[in-house]
C-alpha cells in the first residue's frame, strides 16, 4: 500500500522560503530503519512520521518521530509545525482542535490561531560554557578584541556575537564543527534597530547530517530565554537569517516556550 507524504515548508507562507519538511502520517509504526531509508530518500533536514494514538479505545494524538538523512533527532520544532499542519489540512484534524504528539522530548500541543501555529515546547536554556576546542576556527571567527559569548545546553553550543551583520556574514567550516560533542551550533545577535525582529540566527549542525538548517524551531526553545534575559521581555520574534530566512514568534511561560510560525505545502505525492 502507497504511503503518502507531504513536502511542506515551515516558518513561512512563501512557497520555497521557510524551513522544508516531509510528513508521512502512517497507519501503523514502521521500522527505524525504513523511516531512516525514506528521510535520506527525502534528503530534507528533517523527516516527521505520525501514528494515530488510542488510549482506551479512543483517540489520544499522535506518535511522532523526526529523523535528518542520517540520524533520529530528540526534538524538532519545524517538523512539528509541519506535522500540525498537515493535520489540519487533510481534515484529519478540526481547525478548533489541538494537535498532540507523543515524543521522545514529551508531550508536544499546537494550536491553531489563523494563519499562525503556536507550539508549545520544553524550554532548553544554554548556561555559561567554556568556549570548545575548534568551536570559533570552525565559525570562521577571527580571534575577537573582547570574549565572544558562549554557552551550552542539552542539545547545542550558543555562540552571541556583536551584530547582526556579523551574523549573516558566516562562511563556517562544517568539517571543523562536526566534531563538536553536539547536535549542533546556534549563532545569534540583537537585531539592527529598526527591524520588525528583535533578535537574528543561525544555526549548523553537520554532525546530523545538516550543514546549515535553513529555520529551527527547536533552536528558539534556547533563544527565547537567552534574549528574554537581555531584553527583558517574554514575548519576541527572531529571524533565521538562512538563505531561504524563516520568521519565529516566541513567547517564554516559565519552563516552556511557545513557538508559532506559519506553513505551507508545496508537494504531495506517495512512496511506492
Amino acid at each position: 500500500m502507497n504511503v503518502p507524504v507531504l513536502q511542506i515548508d515551515a516558518f513561512t507562507l512563501q512557497p520555497f522560503s521557510g524551513n522544508p519538511a516531509a510528513v508521512c502520517v502512517l497507519e501503523r509504526a514502521g521500522e527505524a530503519a525504513w523511516m531512516q531509508s525514506v528521510a535520506a530518500e527525502m534528503n530534507l533536514s528533517e523527516t516527521a512520521f505520525l501514528v494515530p494514538r488510542q488510549r482506551g479505545g479512543s483517540p489520544d494524538g499522535f506518535d511522532l518521530r523526526w529523523f535528518t538523512p542520517t540520524v533520529e533527532v530528540d526534538l524538532c520544532g519545524h517538523a512539528t509545525l509541519a506535522s500540525a499542519h498537515a493535520l489540519w489540512e487533510q481534515g484529519r484534524l478540526s481547525g478548533g482542535a489541538p494537535a498532540r504528539f507523543h515524543t521522545r522530548s514529551g508531550a508536544l500541543t499546537c494550536r491553531k490561531d489563523g494563519a499562525w501555529i503556536w507550539m508549545d515546547f520544553p524550554a532548553t536554556a544554554a548556561h555559561p560554557a567554556e568556549v570548545p576546542a575548534g568551536l570559533l576556527e570552525g565559525l570562521g571567527l577571527a580571534p575577537a578584541a573582547r570574549p565572544v559569548p558562549v554557552a551550552r545546553n542539552k542539545f547545542d553550543y550558543l555562540v552571541e556575537l556583536e551584530t547582526e551583520m556579523a551574523v549573516r556574514d558566516l562562511k563556517p567550516d562544517p568539517g571543523r564543527l562536526r566534531p563538536l560533542p553536539v547536535r549542533g551550533v546556534i549563532v545569534t545577535a540583537r537585531a539592527d534597530g529598526g527591524r520588525p525582529y528583535d533578535f537574528v540566527s543561525r544555526f549548523f549542525a553537520p554532525a546530523a547530517g545538516i550543514d546549515e538548517d535553513p529555520v529551527t524551531g527547536s533552536a528558539h526553545c534556547a533563544l527565547a530565554p537567552y534574549w528574554g534575559e537581555r531584553l527583558g521581555r517574554t514575548a519576541m520574534t527572531g529571524y533565521q537569517a538562512s538563505r531561504r530566512g524563516g520568521t519565529v514568534r516566541v513567547e517564554v511561560k516559565g519552563e516552556r516556550v511557545l513557538l508559532g510560525g506559519q506553513a505551507v505545502t508545496v508537494l504531495r505525492g506517495e512512496l511506492a
